[in-house]
Order: structure tokens, then C-alpha cells, then sequence
């Protein structure tokens, strides 16, 4: 099945879609974007996503996305797409073409939109944690920026180690984040999750387990990673994924007791409201 593309306010076949070379994004990594869940063919958490967009491009000084056109694309895309169990959306944003430099051009912003099946996680995670920190004081911290360049590195890193996600520390030597994820661990009983303040995306399914299950946002060491009770990651198409193995620290119990109910519990409230 032929799915189109969004690109610009237009559907368009992906053998003919055209981005220019020039295009910022491409060109400097100068641009923002979204990932959401597609659940039976509708959307997931869309208004919280177009939201964050919408503030990722305000921190980069871009104009704001037109999320309406935005929301119409994505709906006429599911349209023409299965209704997969399980998919997902990418909205990609940039500040359009531009010269060969930094400078940004004059010419209006970029705005795609794809979508596509997504396979399910492993049911557990084994984590390998990379020598690069985080910068929680750099410009593009807590931004989800198109600059994914030291994410890209971080999961090659990963995956050679046999791990299925890379996490980060930041520069004062505290947990931080994956390189497409949220970290919770339990400790003494007590289900924490880093603060932004870490340099860590606000991330969605972050926000919604907080509300629905409860939990503190607290800057740790990352040796409390390894020494953690219990653990897991929270993305936009893993939900809750208990993680089993920190490098090669085996971990107590994945699922845990209170990632178990944390699990239940997303998936009771997720099923009742698509856009919650």
C-alpha cells in the first residue's frame, strides 16, 4: 500500500516528495520534530505533542508551527493508512532553506509529516550507559531538536555493547535521559524520575506517568542507576519498558512491583482517552 507523504500542506506520493538541499535541516540540523504513537489506526497524546512542538520551536527562535494544518495532514494521512495496531506519526519541522552557513534564510520553514507501522520493544530493556554527557546548560537542552547527531552516536554505542538504548549522565554526573527516552528508577521504595533542570526531554509518556502513577522528580547520581531497585524507560511508542540490565549490572527484578502497576496503570488510563 502506498501511503503519501505530507509536505508543505500537500499529500504527495514518497517517490515524488522533494525536500531542497539547502534545507536547514538538513544542512545544520536546524529544526525541531515530534514522534507519536498510532494505536488502532487514531492517534495518541496528539494535542500534548503539537503543544511541545510548538514550544521546541519557540526555544529555537522559530515561527510557530501551524499545527492545525499540521493536525489535518496527520488525520488525512491515518486515513489513508491501515489501521495498525501499533505505528507511528513524525512530524518534521525546520526554519526552511538557507545559505551554507548558520545563518538562517528567508524563504519559510518546512513542515512534513510520515507516517509508518512500528514493531513493539522487547518486553524488557538491556541499557548501556555512554561516556558523553548531557549538557544541561547548553542552548538546545531539553529541546527535542532535529540535531540528533550525538543521540545517533550514543545508540551505535549501545547496540555494539548489546544494549537496546544508550543513557546519558549529564556534566554534574547525575542520570539524565536516553538517547529517545525517560528514566525512572525506584530507590528505598520510591519511584523518581531526573528533573528537566537534569537537561532531559519533557517527555509525554514522562508527564503522563507522573500524573497517572505518581512518582518524583528528583536529580540522582548515575550509579543510581546500577543500584536501583527497580528501573525503566518511558517513550512515545515504548509506553513503560522495565529495563533488566544497566551495562552489566542485572538488575533485581524487571518488571518490578511498582513498574508492574505502573504499567497497568498506563494502560488502563492510555485505552480510556487517546488524547489524554
Amino acid at each position: 500500500m502506498n501511503i503519501p507523504v505530507w509536505v508543505n500542506g500537500e499529500l504527495i506520493d514518497p517517490a515524488q516528495a522533494r525536500v531542497s538541499v539547502f534545507d536547514h535541516g538538513l544542512m545544520v540540523g536546524d529544526g525541531v520534530f515530534e514522534t507519536i504513537k498510532i494505536v488502532n489506526g487514531k492517534s495518541f497524546a496528539l494535542t500534548r505533542h503539537l503543544d511541545r512542538l510548538t514550544l521546541s520551536a519557540q526555544r529555537m527562535d522559530l515561527p510557530d508551527p501551524d499545527v492545525d494544518a499540521i493536525a489535518d495532514g496527520i488525520a488525512k494521512l491515518l486515513d489513508a493508512a491501515p489501521a495498525w495496531e501499533l505505528g507511528r506519526i513524525r512530524i518534521t519541522y525546520t526554519s526552511g532553506p538557507g545559505p551554507l552557513g548558520s545563518d538562517r534564510g528567508d524563504k519559510g520553514t518546512t513542515a512534513v509529516v510520515i507516517v509508518d507501522e512500528q514493531k513493539p520493544f522487547p518486553a524488557a530493556a538491556a541499557v548501556t550507559v555512554v561516556p558523553w554527557p548531557r549538557n544541561e546548560r547548553g542552548a538546545l537542552a531539553g529541546v527535542k531538536s532535529t540535531s540528533y547527531g550525538d543521540n545517533a552516536k550514543a545508540l551505535a554505542y549501545a547496540k555494539q555493547r548489546g544494549g537496546g538504548e544508550a543513557i546519558f549522565a549529564n556534566l554534574a554526573g547525575d542520570l539524565c535521559e536516553g538517547t529517545g527516552s525517560n528514566v525512572f528508577i525506584v530507590r528505598d521504595g520510591r519511584l523518581i524520575t531526573p528533573t528537566l533542570a537534569s537537561g532531559c526531554l519533557a517527555g509525554v509518556t514522562r508527564a503522563l506517568v507522573l500524573e497517572w502513577c505518581g512518582g518524583e522528580e528528583v536529580d540522582v547520581p548515575l550509579q543510581a542507576l546500577y543500584d536501583a531497585e527497580e528501573a525503566f524507560l518511558t517513550s512515545t511508542t515504548r509506553d513503560i519498558q522495565p529495563i533488566r540490565l544497566v551495562d552489566d549490572t542485572e538488575l533485581p527484578v524487571a518488571p518490578g512491583p511498582i513498574t508492574a502497576k505502573a504499567m497497568s496503570v498506563f494502560a488502563e488510563r492510555s485505552a480510556a482517552d487517546l488524547n489524554p
